[in-house]
């Protein structure tokens, strides 16, 4: 099997072709520009445990989340960045020194997921590698020579700022880092109070490290300042690890973890990179045979990221207790932790679709001791052990997970063990619950709603300005609500109490025939031929229907028990076609509407005014392509070419993996979250779902994949 890889070479530096300053870091600036392209691209890989490694392909840090390793953390702590980058220098044979970075990255590229660089340096090139050890907070960064001859002295200094992953890059350095060494092992302490040390070590021939303290004054974060947030800070270093290299020697490589000693040394680099190489290629194995090859097998590497060990220690004790694993999925990177309604949407395309389902039955059950009158968590907060459950629709989704899992293994023991959960929320949205949720007893559809909260995904909030509020009887929280009932009757009547499975199945039916007939007389708005967005809502602060055409209309065709009169699901799809379909998703709002916003940038109140107001998300390509295929149920291979936007996005954004949105308007620029679950996970899906017969079969070889920056 060829590993699925991707692959940049770069053009030399073109001074006529003027970049936005805004993008060209002042500290260390090069004597000719970057390309712009190695400073907008980046590259993130993921320890299992919500920490991860990031940075741009040019390695200058333009967002406070770039950093070789940021660790995951227990309560309250959260991620921690922990070791910032690596400045490197060769010393040649000849006395030249160069320092890596300028000009003279020759390719980068993903090999299974991980990040490779190539730097010539006179007549010698030198390759870098980056990998975490999976569960662990551990980086290993390997240099090599490749070409050249004689001794090269590699000089790698590591740069330092302790602080929350999210904190701003201008938080201060703090009160000094504390150095200790003992037998080529170091260790690095800051007054953080619960903080593990680093730990850094260096394998390699002649390896030494000098202590040579400093202060890097002044950097400045180029995607700070575009999004409006403090832009420039400090670093320190320690000083700096020397080895030398040689062809045809093993590599050097610097490890840095927060694990103790004993868990560090456990394993060498070598055998730590072997065994993530092993994992990775089960990973592809694992994955449905039509996600063994090209774009396919890129998306089970993308998804791994996002599948994690929860740091809540009260999760692990109350799994472990029955005989279970906590896991949970990470909604995207860098950012956000692990939400409900995310989780629940990407369950189905990040572990049934990767062959990973007994990991999807340890998320549901995980999910499921968390509910609360008839709610599960909204999200968890970063370091914080109990979730927040302001959320109306990640309920209904987690009825769909559990559906789509239940297909998937014919885990029955599970259902058993979850329906007492199952209808008791149900009961607690017909009698009411939290946030306004409830049924409305004058026509059976589900209303949500309460001030100064965002209660469905199109959840906006800043400065206690709810962008959407979308109060009343919104679309697609009645259509699963339908679901949802329809699902329960048939779990109940096929593995319910025997004694009391009719009467509930009867009971659940009639609730779903009520619901469907209000959405069918309540939901069509004829004068556009399409679906009302809210009903019973609030519209120019007068009491309403919501006309605004939005996506959320298509799960009333794509879910499994679709709520729509069949007759109106081609109208509804045409028009979500002519208005809201991009090559990269889906908008979310149609153009011409008076809240229309074409781009998603700028401050965090700019950015919040526009994010469900016309720009474009990803993982609604899912759906779309669910109810594409329900109208032309004999036409996979137009659904497949609905999906070859993100086969150039692959290589635009984050490499080998999908940005949470876009622009709403050509060139649909990537912006949000580099790499986000639901966007990875519909989209793999979706994949899989329209395959050729060829790939069914799991006939076609993984390719290499290569883009050429423009």
């Amino acid at each position: 099997m060829i590993a699925p890889a991707r692959s940049m070479p770069w053009p030399e530096p073109d001074p006529t072709d003027p970049s936005d300053p805004s993008e060209t870091p002042r500290q260390d600036a090069p004597p000719e520009p970057l390309p712009a392209s190695l400073l907008t691209h980046e590259w993130l890989i993921a320890n299992g445990l919500g920490g991860y490694a990031s940075g741009t392909l040019s390695g200058v840090p333009t967002r406070r989340y770039h950093g070789l390793l940021v660790a995951a953390q227990p309560a309250p702590l959260g991620r921690m960045l922990m070791l910032c980058q690596l400045e490197d220098v060769l010393r040649l044979p000849d006395g030249t020194i160069v320092r890596l970075g300028d000009g003279n990255l020759k390719e980068f590229r993903l090999e299974w997921g991980l990040p490779v660089w190539s730097y010539d340096a006179g007549p010698f090139r030198l390759e870098k590698r980056v990998l975490l050890a999976h569960r662990q907070n551990t980086v290993h960064v390997f240099y090599r020579l490749t070409a050249g001859e004689g001794v090269v002295r590699l000089e790698a200094h590591p740069t330092l700022h302790f602080r929350p992953h999210d904190a701003p890059v201008s938080t201060p350095l703090g009160g000094g880092y504390q150095v200790t060494a003992c037998d080529g092992r170091y260790e690095l302490t800051s007054p953080w109070p619960n903080l593990p040390s680093l730990r850094l070590t260096l394998d390699g021939n002649n390896p030494t490290f000098t202590i040579a303290p400093r202060t890097i004054e002044e950097v400045y974060y180029a995607v700070e300042d575009r999004r409006g947030y403090e832009s420039v800070g400090d670093l320190w270093s320690p000083g700096f690890f020397g080895a030398d290299l040689s062809l045809g020697e093993d590599a050097a490589a610097i490890t840095a973890s927060t694990e103790p000693w004993e868990v560090v040394r456990a394993l060498s680099p070598v055998e730590a990179a072997e065994a993530e190489l092993e994992r990775r290629l089960r990973l592809i194995e694992a994955a449905d045979p039509r996600a063994h090859s090209g774009t396919a097998a890129e998306l089970v590497l993308a998804a791994d990221a996002f599948v994690v060990t929860p740091g809540r220690a009260e999760d692990a004790a109350r799994a472990h207790a029955a005989g279970d694993e906590a896991r949970s999925l990470i909604a995207g990177y860098h950012w956000f932790t692990d939400w409900g309604r995310d989780t629940m949407i990407s369950l189905e395309g990040l572990t049934l679709t990767t062959g990973r389902e007994l990991e999807a039955g340890w998320i549901l059950r995980t999910f499921a001791r968390h509910v609360r009158d008839g709610l599960i968590p909204n999200l968890f907060p970063e370091g914080r052990r109990e979730g927040l459950y302001h959320t109306a629709d990640a309920t209904l989704w987690f009825f769909h997970a559990l559906d789509k899992y239940l297909q998937a293994t014919g885990d029955w023991e599970t259902l058993r063990l979850l329906l007492p959960t199952l209808l008791s929320i149900v009961d607690h949205h017909l009698a009411g619950t939290r946030f306004g949720i409830g049924v409305d007893p004058a026509d059976g559809l589900l209303r949500q709603g309460a001030e100064g909260y965002q209660l469905t995904w199109m959840d906006a909030k800043v400065d206690g300005w709810v962008v959407t509020p979308r109060r009343g009887k919104a679309v697609e929280l009645n259509a699963l609500w339908y679901n949802a009932l329809r699902l329960l009757q048939g779990w109940v009547w096929a593995h319910g109490n025997p004694e009391m499975a009719e009467e509930s199945a009867r009971n659940l039916a009639a609730h779903a025939e009520r619901c469907q007939e209000s959405f069918n007389r309540r939901f069509w708005y004829a004068e556009g031929g399409y679906l009302y967005d809210v009903v019973d809502g609030v519209l120019n602060d007068q009491p309403g229907d919501d006309p605004a055409c939005r996506p959320n209309q298509l799960f009333a065709i794509a879910l499994e028990h679709p709520v729509l009169d069949p007759a109106r699901w081609e109208p509804v799809l045409r028009v979500v076609t002519e208005r809201l379909l991009t090559p990269v998703g889906l908008r979310t709002l149609s153009p011409g509407h008076p809240d229309y916003k074409p781009r998603y940038d700028g401050d965090l109140r700019a950015r919040d005014a526009a994010y469900h107001q016309g720009t474009v998300w990803a993982w609604l390509i899912g759906p779309y392509v669910d109810a594409w295929l329900r109208v032309h149920p004999g036409d996979p291979a137009r659904a497949r070419q609905l999906l070859e936007g993100f086969v150039h996005h692959l290589g635009e954004a984050c490499l080998g993996s999908i940005s949470e949105v876009f622009d709403a308007e050509e060139p649909y620029t990537p912006r949000g979250c580099v790499a986000q679950a639901w966007s990875v996970a519909e989209v793999l899906r979706c994949w899989v779902k329209t395959a050729a017969p060829k790939e069914a079969r799991g006939e076609v070889s993984v390719r290499e994949e290569e883009v050429v920056a423009g």
